[in-house]
Order: structure tokens, then C-alpha cells, then sequence
């Protein structure tokens, strides 16, 4: 067997490998939203404030944005009135249909990525609502699209911030720097 068909298996099987762990990650996500939307759905039989209230806490809770919420909700508002919906189950098929009409959005919805040049996407936010994950999964999608990815651990106080992103960067495959814990977050954007 020649050299590069030997490389080009051991490459394969090793993305074969990480896509195979972000589906599986992705399955139990989805698995949950969708119980929890099913189950929304059974218990409140009328399409009310209450049951708009809970599907955007659903909605939030399974990390979509406020303002994607916000406008899913207000379609969904707007398809409701406009096709006389009244029992929730009838929605379903519906919320579906926007759901992956807004995936479906664009090549990049939200990120505006440079034409030329470098693009830097900054991610802020509470503790345990998936920042690290997200990146993780934006690096793999970049990579895979031919994109150069370079990672940054700026939480240098969090405990374990930094390991977990090493993680990410070695699963995806890209470089990561960082500095040791405790150490000042502008360092690290600097090197």
C-alpha cells in the first residue's frame, strides 16, 4: 500500500471518528428538544400565551438565540392567524417547517465572515450554556470548509476553561493558544 493512500485511510477513519462524536453529541441535543416540545404539545392542547411563554423557554433552553426565538415566534404567530390554527398538535408540522426554514437561512446566518483577510468571533456569555461546545463545532464546520482555525483560551479563570478547550482543538484538529490559568486574558489575544 503506497504512502498516500495509507495516510488518505488514516485520515478518513480519524474524521470518520469525530464526526461520529458531534453526531452523537448532536442525537442526545435533538432527542431533548424534540421531548420536550412533543410533551409541550400533548399537555397544552390550546395554542395560547402560556403555551407561546413555554416554547420559547424550550426554545432558549436548547440554545437558539433570543432574537431567532423572538422571530420564530412571531411567524409562528402570524402562520396561526393565518391558517386558523387552534389545537396545538396541529403546530407541530409547522414549527418544524420554520425550524429548518431558518437553518436553511444562509451560508453563515449571524456570522459575518471576511471576504479576505482574517475573522475573529468572540464568544461571551454565562457559565453552562455551551460556549465551548459552540466553538468546537464552529471550528469543525470552518475547517471541513477549507477555513484556517486558530482557537484562543481567553477564560483564564475558570477552572478547566482551558483544558476543555484544548479538547475541542484536538478533536477538530487546529491549534489552540493559550497561557496557564489565572493569567491575564489579554496575554493570551496578544500571543
Amino acid at each position: 500500500m503506497s504512502f498516500f493512500k495509507r495516510l488518505k485511510e488514516s485520515i478518513s477513519s480519524k474524521t470518520e471518528a469525530v464526526t461520529n462524536k458531534f453526531k452523537d453529541g448532536l442525537t442526545k441535543t435533538r432527542s431533548a428538544f424534540v421531548e420536550k416540545v412533543e410533551e409541550l404539545i400533548t399537555r397544552r392542547k390550546k395554542i395560547d400565551e402560556a403555551f407561546y411563554e413555554e416554547l420559547e423557554e424550550i426554545l432558549i433552553g436548547a440554545d437558539v438565540g433570543v432574537n431567532t426565538v423572538m422571530e420564530l415566534i412571531d411567524q409562528l404567530r402570524a402562520e396561526v392567524k393565518k391558517r386558523k390554527i387552534e389545537d396545538a398538535a396541529e403546530l407541530q408540522p409547522v414549527l418544524s417547517e420554520k425550524l429548518v426554514g431558518l437553518l436553511r437561512g444562509g451560508e453563515n446566518p449571524g456570522l459575518n465572515m471576511a471576504a479576505s483577510g482574517m475573522t475573529v468571533i468572540l464568544f461571551v456569555g454565562v457559565n453552562g450554556v455551551g460556549k465551548t461546545t459552540t466553538i468546537g463545532k464552529l471550528a469543525h464546520r470552518f475547517k471541513n470548509e477549507g477555513k484556517s482555525v486558530l482557537l484562543a483560551a481567553g477564560d483564564t479563570f475558570r477552572a478547566g476553561a482551558i483544558e476543555q478547550l484544548e479538547v475541542w482543538g484536538q478533536r477538530v484538529g487546529v491549534d489552540v493558544i493559550k497561557q496557564s490559568a489565572g493569567s491575564d486574558p489579554a496575554a493570551v489575544m496578544f500571543d
